[in-house]
């Protein structure tokens, strides 16, 4: 057995966290061949075994995984991202980052200018599908998720609380009977989710309002639920944050309804213990924090919106 070379463990971190060669490749601006060759060099100098091949891609081996906390450690001391220097061209390390539309919207209009600023070094990939993503292939290596992670060598913490509501156009309302209470919704017209896509048990927002409550036009995207809320099309559930930008729309039952939910960042535990990962950790947590009142609707909050 020799001692593996910084440059390969570089081509094994990026296989790992890319789950395939092709993908490593684009990353680290090379070709698949390239990669492919640098692994079987680093197994050769190990002796071992690191990655299977499977349909799904690389998946590491218990050697491996065993190797995967050594290569990390090495990769934040060799520095590979200063954040208080000027980016250069090659040296910039992916992040992929998941989460759901309605804080991707959050982020994207608010955080995202201050963060490519703060970390001029970091590739930073958004992905903002309705599906939580698989953390232990690292298909994201930071995911805000409505849930907190409680298995796993994973840790969550709790990002912001947002506040929804039931919103319907002014004209829908006046077209309807008198709504009283919750009682009086379930023969409504009402936007929701597909009911078998529901990823997460906190989306389940009609049966927490009335167990009777039947969605009639439904869909897995938030904003398509605002397009068809604004187009007079039903009541739906919509995060204040969201809604409140939308003069149309009205708050039903402002006092009787009101449902509370957290954003919670979550990442494995190793990863977190990088001193890249924590600092981008630690944006996140502070300018969540500073912006947490603009999630919530007061209680006192007077006028429909």
């Amino acid at each position: 057995m020799t001692n593996p070379s910084w440059d390969d463990l570089q081509f094994f971190l990026a296989v790992v966290r890319e789950g395939q060669l092709s993908r490593a490749a684009r990353h680290l601006g090379t070709s698949h061949v390239t990669v492919s060759r640098r692994i079987d060099r680093l197994e050769r100098a190990l002796n071992c075994r690191l990655f299977e091949r499977n349909p799904r891609g690389y998946e590491p081996t218990p050697a491996g995984q065993r190797l995967i906390e050594a290569a990390e450690r090495m990769e934040e001391a060799a520095g590979l991202i200063p954040l208080d220097q000027a980016a250069a061209p090659g040296q910039a390390r992916p992040l992929r980052l998941a989460m759901p539309e309605g804080f991707a919207s959050l982020f994207s209009t608010h955080l995202l200018a201050d963060f490519t600023r703060r970390f001029p070094l970091i590739a930073l990939e958004l992905v903002t599908m309705p599906q939580v993503l698989s953390l232990s292939r690292r298909e994201a290596d930071i995911s805000i998720t409505l849930d907190p992670v409680t298995s796993g060598p994973y840790r969550s913490e709790r990002l912001a609380d947002y506040t929804l509501h039931l919103y319907a156009t002014r004209p829908l309302l006046r077209s309807l009977p008198a709504i009283a209470g919750p009682q009086d919704l379930p023969h409504l017209r009402f936007i929701g989710y597909i009911e078998e896509m529901i990823f997460a048990p906190g989306l389940d927002y009609l049966g927490e309002i009335h167990p009777a409550i039947r969605a009639s036009v439904k869909s897995s995207s938030i904003f398509n639920q605002l397009a068809a809320v604004r187009s007079g099309l039903g009541i739906g559930v919509l995060p204040w944050y969201i809604a409140a930008k939308y003069p149309e729309l009205q708050i039903v039952l402002p006092e009787r309804v009101r449902l509370t939910r957290s954003y919670w960042l979550t990442c494995h535990r190793d990863l977190r213990m990088m001193q890249w990962v924590r600092a981008v950790v630690g944006f996140l947590s502070d300018s969540l924090a500073e912006r947490g009142h603009e999630l919530l609707r007061p209680m006192d909050h007077a006028g429909p919106g």
